[in-house]
Formats: structure tokens, sequence, C-alpha cells
């Protein structure tokens, strides 16, 4: 039997050759220099542009790029095809692509004003250009809002301590941000109280769960969740498929999403986010350190060997239980996050972007953050591992909990029962994913206003042109700072009810994947336009792999599983039908637009390499 330290022992050893010597040649390469005024500094507004201090800031960028996808992606994949790929694919795709990517999406935005990948590549191939990446960034962001609103769900259900922990964290990162902005008192001592007490609210999670209909998890009857609405909740759309709790806590974690994305950053974000980031801390290192202690000291409640319902390979088709999928190209864009994220190159570039005080701050950030978000994923893959799967237990939504319940078992090394370590890691997975959730909708919003061309550091409220016309009115409602989550939430609700968990979260993986690859095109675009001698195989290369992996992978999703089984075959009906249609659609334009853009920038680069550079642009100009 393989213990799971050697999961642990292969993905340091990548990450720690990557950071050290990789990053270190980035930064060079990329001339960052900490003498240079950031965005945050030239344009502090108090509402979006503010300098934040390097620990905030890395725990704001942290937290939201981590969210719960490097969870759900690697736990996906290794019980679908085994841990072997999956491992392989985190060690070393994410310091050689994933973490190149957020570095130079972040580096790329500081150097134009802290804008969006969007308006980069918009400055070097035109406004049409800009417009279709800005599309493209928005479409993936509604499928962001859809599976992670479904996978907070999921796990509210399995465990509704999680659900009331989450309630008095976010009150809590409320109270701290009051502390911290308005009455300005002592950071570290406020630190230290702020975190003792999320750490309490875990307890508090535990002594009142909270759910919102009966749960139908297994260990739901030793619960005794305080259930607070009647009935069956059969009305609930999407019960019938996803059961009516988690059914009935989609709409409520959207609801919170656009609540949350419209107020100002130091409302909720930045000290939310920073509190967040103690949960990954000790939810990543805890569980890092606890392997070693366990394996070395046999001090856990059982041996930390991965589970024999969890196989090295289980074939190029996966496991019949999960459905058969083939390995090339979904387990890459399975994995999502856990390797390379294109929503990560939206935080870089949309909100970390104006919070950075330094320029050099961007090595540890960007490169080391991404780093920290694969270790993440790799303390999922363990935890899957140790847990196991039940391939009998009907869908692999099936598998995500096991992040806490393998969790659980692997903190028993310190001592700590697995009733309170369980819990612990629910509440660490959720609230990543409610961060994620909320960035994800401010990030739309962002796209909107660069869309229609709002100037940097001001925002609109939704109703100033309501009434003036149908066309000034959808267009204030779409850029609307209240109204905009609106337009994002709506599409993503719809397709989520439909319950088809494998269908969307490729779908997801696959935008997302895509996205990636189209913000390495805009570095590689941005790096040609600054010296003519610059070497692009650094994004160049991620870029090509990425774009051919993943307009197959979507290729695949929309033409096969959604035209031909669900559409053609009738495999899906009433609201899933609807789901399908809209899934295909959505994929087929996201392939359209990718390769437009692809297209577009190499006609780029080409053009500013034949000329020699006469046509380039320094790097500081916008």
């Amino acid at each position: 039997m393989v213990q799971v330290i050697w999961i642990v022992a292969a993905v340091l050893a990548t990450f720690t050759i990557g950071y050290v010597g990789y990053s270190r040649y980035l930064a060079q390469f990329l001339e960052l220099d900490e003498g240079n005024e950031t965005p945050a500094h030239k344009y502090e507004d108090g509402q979006e542009y503010i300098p934040a201090k390097k620990p905030v800031l890395l725990g704001h960028h942290f937290s939201s790029i981590a969210g719960g996808a490097p969870i759900v992606g690697p736990i996906t994949a290794g019980a679908i095809w085994g841990w072997v790929p999956a491992m392989l694919w985190i060690a070393i795709g994410n310091p050689l692509m994933g973490s190149v990517h957020d570095f130079v999406s972040l580096s790329g935005s500081l150097r134009h004003e802290g804008k969006s990948i969007g308006y980069i590549i918009g400055e070097y191939v035109g406004e049409g250009g800009k417009d279709m990446l800005l599309w493209f960034a928005f479409l993936t962001i509604i499928l962001v809002v859809a599976v992670f609103a479904l996978v907070v769900a999921i796990v509210f259900n399995f465990y509704p301590e999680a659900a009331s922990a989450s309630f008095v964290y976010i009150v809590l990162a409320l109270l701290f941000g009051v502390y911290l902005y308005q009455f300005d008192l002592p950071f570290i001592p406020g630190t230290v109280a702020f975190v003792a007490a999320v750490f309490a609210g875990v307890w508090v999670g535990i002594q009142y769960p909270v759910a919102l209909f009966q749960p139908t998890a297994d260990r739901a009857a030793d619960i005794g969740a305080l259930v607070l609405l009647g009935g069956q909740g059969s009305w609930v759309p999407g019960a019938s498929t996803l059961g009516a709790n988690t059914a009935a806590w989609i709409p409520v974690v959207m609801i919170y999403a656009g609540i949350a994305s419209a107020l100002p950053v130091w409302v909720l974000l930045q000290p939310r986010d920073y509190l967040s980031s103690f949960l990954l801390y000790a939810g990543v290192g805890g569980t890092l350190l606890a392997v070693i202690v366990g394996t070395l000291f046999g001090t856990a409640s059982q041996p930390l060997v991965i589970a024999d319902s969890i196989s090295a390979f289980n074939g190029f088709w996966g496991v019949e239980s999960a459905g058969l999928y083939p390995l090339f190209p979904l387990l890459f864009i399975t994995i999502a996050c856990g390797t390379i994220s294109g929503f990560h190159s939206l935080v870089s570039s949309g909100t970390t972007a104006k919070q950075l005080n330094k320029e050099t701050d961007a090595r540890l950030i960007g490169y080391g953050g991404m780093l920290g978000e694969g270790l993440l994923a790799s303390v999922a893959l363990i935890t899957l591992g140790v847990a196991g799967f039940n391939a009998t237990g009907g869908g692999i939504g099936n598998a995500l909990p096991n992040f806490a319940t393998g969790g659980g078992i692997i903190l028993t090394s310190f001592g700590l029962p697995q009733s309170f370590g369980a819990p612990f890691m629910a509440l660490v997975l959720v609230s990543f994913l409610l961060t994620s959730t909320d960035t994800a909708v401010r990030l739309g919003r962002y796209m909107m206003e660069e869309i229609v061309g709002l100037e940097a550091g001001t925002t609109a409220t939704g109703f100033e042109k309501v009434g003036q016309g149908f066309r000034s009115t959808l267009g204030s409602l779409g850029r609307g700072r209240y109204t905009n989550p609106i337009v994002q939430t709506v599409p993503a609700y719809l397709m989520v009810v439909s319950g088809q968990w494998v269908v969307l979260w490729g779908l997801f993986g696959g935008a997302n994947q895509l996205l990636a690859a189209l913000a390495l095109l805009t570095a590689t675009v941005w790096l040609a336009n600054w010296d003519d001698n610059k070497q692009l195989y650094s994004t160049g290369v991620p870029m090509a792999i990425m774009v051919t992996i993943t307009v197959l992978g979507l290729g695949y999703l929309a033409l096969y599983s959604n035209l031909y089984q669900n559409i053609i075959l009738g495999g899906a009906s009433g609201a899933g039908l609807a789901s399908a249609v809209v899934q295909m659609a959505l994929a087929l334009v996201l392939i359209g637009l990718a390769l437009a853009l692809v297209k577009k920038g190499y006609d780029n680069i080409s053009t500013v390499r034949d000329a020699g550079g006469s046509t380039a642009a320094k790097p500081s100009d916008d």
C-alpha cells in the first residue's frame, strides 16, 4: 500500500525548484522594480485602489485564487482516473505553467494601470480583441459562480456545521474590517483576536449545525442540525436531482455573493480574505505536517495510506460509476485550478494589481501564491486517498465531502478528534468557495465596466439610465455595482439546477483553462511589443499546450456530452435539457472567441517581430 507522504514529497520537490530558481529568473526577466509607483498608490480611491499590507494582500490573493476549485478538481480527477495522473499534472504543470501564468498576469497589469488582461490585449490588437477577451472572461465567470455555488451547497448538505461556522466567519470579517479601517486599531493584536475567534467559530458550528431542509447525507441522523424550513422541499428547483437542502442553499450562496461583491473592498473582501488565509495556512500546512507526523510516529487514527478504492491509474476512460470520460483532454480541464487557472489572471489583474504596494511583491504573491494553491490541490488528493471513494455511492459529487472526512482522519495525527477535524476542513473548503464566488461576481462587474469604457477608479450604481430606452436600460443594468450581480447569477442558477455535475464542472474547467491560455497569449503579445529581443517561450509554449487541450475538451463536452448524449439521444429532459442547450452553446461560443483571439495575437506578434521591434512599446507605456 502506498503511503500518502510520497505525494507530499514529489510536490514539495518540484515546487521548491520552481520558486527558488524559475521565479527568480522571471522576476529579473520582467524587470520588477520596487521604486516604481504601483496603481494602488497612483489611483488610491478608498474603494478599489487601496495599497494593502503585504500579508493582507497575500491573504486576499491566496484566498481568492485558491477557492474551492483546487480542492474539487483533484478530488474529481483522482476518483475518475486515479491518483498518479492527477499528482503528475499538479507537480509538473503548476511551477512551469500555472505559476508563470499568475506571475506574468499580475506583472503585466501593474505596467498597465492595474487594468485587466482584456485591456492589455486591446492595447496591442485593438478594441475588438479587448471586447472579445472581456466577453470570454465574463461568460467564464458565470460558470465559476454556478459551480462554486453548487459545491458550497453540497458541502453544507454533508456538513451543516460548516454552514453555521461560515455565518460566524462572515460576521467576524465584517467586524475586522471596521476594526482595521474605521477605528484604525492595532493590526497584530487584532489579527490574533479575530483569527482565534474564527477557529472558535468551528466549535460554534459543531454545537449548532444549521440546515435549510433535512440534510440527505448518511451522517445527517447523527448531527441533529437545526432545520430552518419545514416540509420536504420538493418545490425547490433542482430538488429532484440535488436534494432539497442542497438545492435550497444554492440561491442563498448566490445572493450572498451578489451583496458582497457590491461592498467596498475594505468592508468584507480584504478582511475576510485575510482571515481566510489563516484557515488556508492551517488547513494546508497543518494537513501536510500531520501527514509527516502521522507517518513517522504512527499517531493517526488509521494508517495514512491510499485506500484500495483509489487506484494509481483507472485507465484511459476512468471508472464507470463516475461516467466514462477520456483522460485526454478531460483530466487537465478537470483538475483545473490546482495546476493552472484563467480565473487567476482576472484576480491578479482585477483586484490584486489594484492593491499591490510594491512591484517586487509580485513574485511572492503571483508565483508563490499559485504554488500555495498547488499545495492545496495536493492536500485534496491526499484526503481523497485516505478517505477513499465509494464507487457505488452515486455521482462524483459524493466524493467532494471526502476532503473533510480524509482531512479529519489526517489531523488525528495531532490528537485532534475527527469530530472536530472534519468540520474544520469543511469550513476550510467552504470559506474559500465563498471567497472565490463573490470575488468572481466582483470581477464580472469589472469586466463589464471595461467593456463599456468606464474610467479607472469610477463605478456606476446601475440605475443611472434605467427607463431611457431598452438599450440604455440594459447597458446600465449590466455594468452597475448593484445590478450586474443579477446579470451573472440568474444564468448561473439556471445551469446549476440541472444537477449535471460532471459535465458542468468540465465545462467550467475547459472555459477556465482556455481563459488561462488567452491570458498567456496576452502576456506573450505584451512581451513581444515591449522588446523584440524578449524570449517568448516561457509564456508561448504553455499557451499553445493549453489552447490545444482546452479546445479539444470543450469540443468533446459540447458535441458529444451535450449535443449527442443529452439532446440527440434524449439523455436529458426538462431543466436538464435546457441546461444542456445552454452549456453546448456557451462552449461553442467560447471556442470561437478563443480561436479568433489567438489569430489576432499571432498576427500581432508576427508583425512586431518581422518589423524588428520598430513598433514595440516601452514596458512602462500604457
